[in-house]
């Protein structure tokens, strides 16, 4: 039964019934008929019925989510039988917010250090992917905000404040309010913006921040990459609000400003989350570990604080 959990997970990831198999490394058939084994033995409808897959019974997503934690356990099984035999060792699936990407390096540099021999894959998700995933037994681990939105079923390590600030091209402010060297947010609001998309956190802190001065806005653009906010900032198409972590890998220029956002005065706890099981999974407590040894807070924060000196050079 255990290989048919296997095909089942790989038939809801791939939504296909030839991409599930092919990725199973077995005839289109023999998964098929695997599946509708499993439907005979607990003599239930896994999977709708049509010329193709068209989702799963509310009886198969039952089977599905017991499918995802066997599957789940067995994997930490082996990593825990792995490290108890050659140490701590495996493939690390990381998620990460788009803000927190700079800080990944931060995290994973000690962690690398530690166990070198560990291949780590990093993936760029938004907070409810992040939930998703490891709720699916997807990812081993996640950096992602801890205080805004709540996260379930998860063991947290804070890691480091977000900070927001308006990266604009300085002849949509004002040389006065440039000298004083922040921008409340109503002034930001006025302003032609380029922000995230609604499925980011980061979108909706942005907004929640408007909506404490009375304003809502709507903005110009909309990526779901913090490289496109700064390019299109560049460009002069728009401003921006931006975390203090894209400043410390983007270039500051003369036409730009980067001044942080005031009143009101937001920062939000990004930390690394992991699944709240016992034991917890040995590659995201390894990696947990090493974060909590490393002060990523001192790090962030002197990386910012660095980045923001050529800026200010920049806008005087």
């Amino acid at each position: 039964m255990f290989r048919k959990f296997v095909y089942l997970l790989a038939l809801a990831r791939e939504k296909h019934f030839g991409r599930a198999a092919e990725s199973c490394h077995v005839s289109q058939p023999t998964l098929s008929n695997a599946i509708r084994q499993l439907e005979e033995e607990l003599q239930v409808p896994i999977v709708e019925r049509g010329q193709k897959f068209e989702g799963f019974t509310p009886e198969g997503l039952k089977v599905l989510e017991y499918a995802r934690r066997i599957v789940g356990e067995r994997d930490n099984l082996r990593q825990e039988l792995l490290a108890l035999a050659q140490g701590v060792t495996g493939h690390l699936r990381l998620g990460a917010i788009p803000t927190a990407l700079p800080a990944v390096a931060h995290v994973l540099a000690p962690f690398s250090a530690r166990f070198p021999h560990i291949r780590a894959s990093i993936t760029s998700m938004s907070s409810r992917e992040i939930q998703r995933g490891l709720d699916e037994f997807e990812l081993d681990a996640a950096i992602t905000y801890l205080d805004n939105e709540p996260l379930n079923n998860v063991r947290t390590l804070p890691l480091y404040s977000e900070r927001y600030y308006l990266l604009a091209q300085r002849t949509d402010l004002s040389e006065d309010l440039i000298r004083q060297e922040a921008v409340p947010w109503e002034r930001a609001a006025g302003l032609r913006l380029c922000l995230l998309t609604p499925d980011m956190q980061n979108r909706r802190i942005a907004e929640a921040a408007f909506r404490m001065t009375g304003r809502s806005v709507e903005p110009a653009m909309e990526t779901n990459s913090i490289v496109t906010l700064y390019t299109i900032v560049r460009a002069g198409t728009c401003a921006s609000i931006v975390p203090g972590q894209l400043l410390t890998f983007m270039p500051p220029h003369p036409e730009l400003v980067a001044l942080p956002l005031v009143d009101p005065d937001l920062s939000h706890v990004v930390g690394l989350a992991y699944a709240d099981r016992d034991p917890p999974p040995p590659l995201a407590k390894a990696l947990a570990v090493a974060a909590a040894d490393a002060d990523i807070a001192q790090r962030v924060a002197i990386g910012v604080a660095d980045a923001m000196i050529p800026w200010r050079v920049a806008i005087r």
